[in-house]
C-alpha cells in the first residue's frame, strides 16, 4: 500500500529535536534572479544547445519551443505543489506528500542525479570560452569553477542573489549580442525553422525526422528546467503562497525568450548547415563581427558558467540539507548534513556538493546528457502524478495557488512525458533505470523497515504565509 502523508503529518516535525528551518530572506525579485541564474540561459545556449544543433540542425529552435510549451504545464504543477508544500526538499517533498514516500524517494534520487552531474559538465565548458585569454585544460577549469561556486555557496543567500544577478545581466547581454548579429547576417528565411535539415556525412543536407525531434525533447526539457529551483528556495522565499508561483512562471517565460530568440537567430544566420551542425558559436560570432566582440561574448559566457555553478551548488546543498532533516540517512550523516553555518547556509551539504563536483570534472562522462534528459523527464512525470493527486483529502482545502485546467493539464503531461521516455536511447534508459533500482533497494532494505524514524518528510510550520 502506498504510504502518503496527510497535511497534519506533513506539517509535523520529524521525531526528535525540532528540525532546523532556513531563514525567509528573499523576495520574488531575488528568487527570480537566483532561479534564472540556475537556468543560466547563456551557458545553456553556448554549452548544451550546440549538441542539439549537431543532431537536429534547423529543427533545434522548434524542438526547444515545443519543450518550452510542455514546460508551461510542468510549471503549473510546480507552482501549485510548491505553494502547498514549500520546502527546501523541492520535488521530493511535494511528491512524498502527495504520491507516497517511495515515489518521493525516487524523485529525490532522480533530482540528485541531475543536480550532481550537470554543474561539473557545464563548468568544464569554461575552458572553451576562456581560450581567447588563457588556455586551461577543461577538467582543471571545471574544477576551479566548482570550487569557486562552493565558496560562494557558503555565503548568505541574499548576497548570492545579487552576485548572481550581476552575472545574469552579463549573460543576457551576451545572448542579446548573438541574437542581433545572427539576425543581421541571415542566410536563410524563417521557413528553414520548420524544414528540418542537418549536415550529414561530407556536409550534404540530411532530413531531420519527427522521431528525432521527439527524442530530442528530453534534452529540450532539460534546457529550461532550471525554473524548478523556485520550489527549492520556497522555504526561504517571503510569502511563498504568492511568490513561488510568480517566480516559477516568470522565470520560465524569461528564460525561454533569452534562449529561444538567439537560437532562432543562429539558425538563420549560420553561413551553412555544416557551420550550424558544428555548433561552434564562438567562431560564428567572430565571423559576424570581429575578434573583440567574440572575446567579449566568450568572457560573458565564462562568467555565466561560473554563475550557474554558484546557483546549482546552492540548490543542490538545499536538497541534501532537506533530505538529512527528513532522516533519509543514518543518524551521523543526518546530523552533519543539517548543520547551518555562520551565514545560515548548510555548509556541510554545500561542501559535499561542490568538492565531489570538482572531482567529477576529471571523469569522462560521455552519456551524461542522455542520462540527465531521461532523469528530468521521469522526474517531471512523477511531479505531474503528484499534481493530479494534490486536490484530494485535506489538501483540497489548503489555501494555495491553483493551476487552470486541472486535471487535464497533469493528465496530458503524464501521457506526453511517458511517450517521450519510450523514445530515448536504450543505453540512457538502462543507466537511469539501474540507479533507480539501487535506490529502490535502499528504500526496501533500510528506509521502509524504519519508516517511523526515517524519511519523515517535514514542512516548516510557518510555510503557509
Amino acid at each position: 500500500m502506498t504510504e502518503t502523508l496527510s497535511a497534519p503529518q506533513a506539517l509535523a516535525p520529524a521525531t526528535g529535536p525540532t528540525p532546523q528551518k532556513l531563514k525567509r530572506s528573499i523576495g520574488v525579485v531575488g528568487g527570480t534572479l537566483l532561479t534564472l541564474s540556475c537556468v543560466t540561459p547563456a551557458s545553456t545556449l553556448f554549452v548544451v544547445v550546440p549538441d542539439l544543433f549537431a543532431t537536429l540542425g534547423t529543427y533545434t529552435a522548434l524542438t526547444i519551443a515545443i519543450g518550452s510549451l510542455l514546460c508551461i504545464a510542468v510549471a503549473f504543477c510546480y507552482s501549485e505543489l510548491g505553494t502547498l508544500i514549500p520546502s527546501a526538499g523541492g520535488e521530493y517533498a511535494m511528491v512524498s506528500t502527495m504520491a507516497g514516500r517511495l515515489a518521493g524517494w525516487l524523485v529525490f534520487v532522480l533530482s540528485l542525479l541531475v543536480v550532481m552531474i550537470v554543474p561539473p559538465v557545464i563548468a568544464m565548458g569554461t575552458a572553451d570560452y576562456l581560450a581567447p585569454i588563457v588556455h586551461i585544460p577543461a577538467p582543471a577549469a571545471g574544477a576551479g569553477v566548482m570550487l569557486l561556486a562552493t565558496l560562494a555557496g557558503l555565503l548568505d543567500l541574499r548576497a548570492n542573489a545579487w552576485i548572481t544577478g550581476v552575472f545574469l545581466v552579463l549573460e543576457v547581454i551576451a545572448a542579446g549580442v548573438v541574437a542581433v548579429l545572427g539576425f543581421a547576417h541571415s542566410e536563410r528565411g524563417a521557413s528553414a525553422l520548420v524544414h528540418g535539415s542537418v549536415a550529414g556525412d561530407g556536409g550534404a543536407p540530411s532530413t531531420v525526422t519527427a522521431m528525432m525531434v521527439i527524442s530530442g525533447l528530453a534534452i529540450a526539457l532539460f534546457i529550461t528546467q532550471g525554473f524548478s529551483t523556485a520550489v527549492y528556495l520556497s522555504e526561504e522565499l517571503e510569502h511563498p503562497r504568492r511568490n513561488v508561483a510568480r517566480t516559477v512562471l516568470a522565470t520560465l517565460a524569461i528564460s525561454t525568450a533569452v534562449i529561444l530568440v538567439p537560437v532562432v537567430a543562429i539558425t538563420l544566420g549560420a553561413p551553412d548547415l555544416a557551420a550550424l551542425t558544428s555548433g561552434n558559436l564562438s567562431d560564428m560570432v567572430t565571423a559576424w563581427s570581429n575578434s573583440a566582440v567574440g572575446t567579449f561574448v566568450s568572457l560573458c559566457v565564462a562568467l555565466a558558467i561560473i554563475n550557474a555553478g554558484i546557483v546549482m551548488v546552492i540548490q543542490n546543498s538545499r536538497v541534501l540539507f532537506a533530505s538529512a532533516r527528513d532522516k533519509a540517512w543514518p543518524e551521523p550523516v543526518n546530523r552533519g548534513l543539517s548543520r547551518l553555518g555562520r551565514f545560515g547556509s548548510p555548509w556541510v551539504a554545500t561542501l559535499l556538493v561542490g568538492v565531489p563536483g570538482a572531482a567529477l570534472c576529471f571523469v569522462k562522462l560521455d552519456t551524461l546528457y542522455g542520462v540527465t534528459g531521461v532523469s528530468v523527464t521521469a522526474m517531471y512525470l512523477l511531479v505531474a502524478v503528484a499534481a493530479l493527486l494534490c486536490r484530494r483529502g485535506s489538501h483540497k482545502h489548503v489555501a494555495a495557488w491553483r493551476m487552470p485546467l486541472w486535471p487535464a493539464v497533469p493528465v496530458l503531461l503524464i501521457a506526453v512525458l511517458a511517450y517521450i521516455l519510450t523514445q530515448q536511447e536504450t543505453e540512457y534508459l538502462l543507466w537511469t533505470g539501474g540507479i533507480v533500482a539501487v535506490a529502490t533497494l535502499y528504500w526496501a532494505l533500510y528506509l521502509r523497515p524504519r519508516r517511523d524514524t526515517r524519511w519523515l518528510v517535514s514542512i516548516p510550520e510557518d510555510s503557509h504565509v
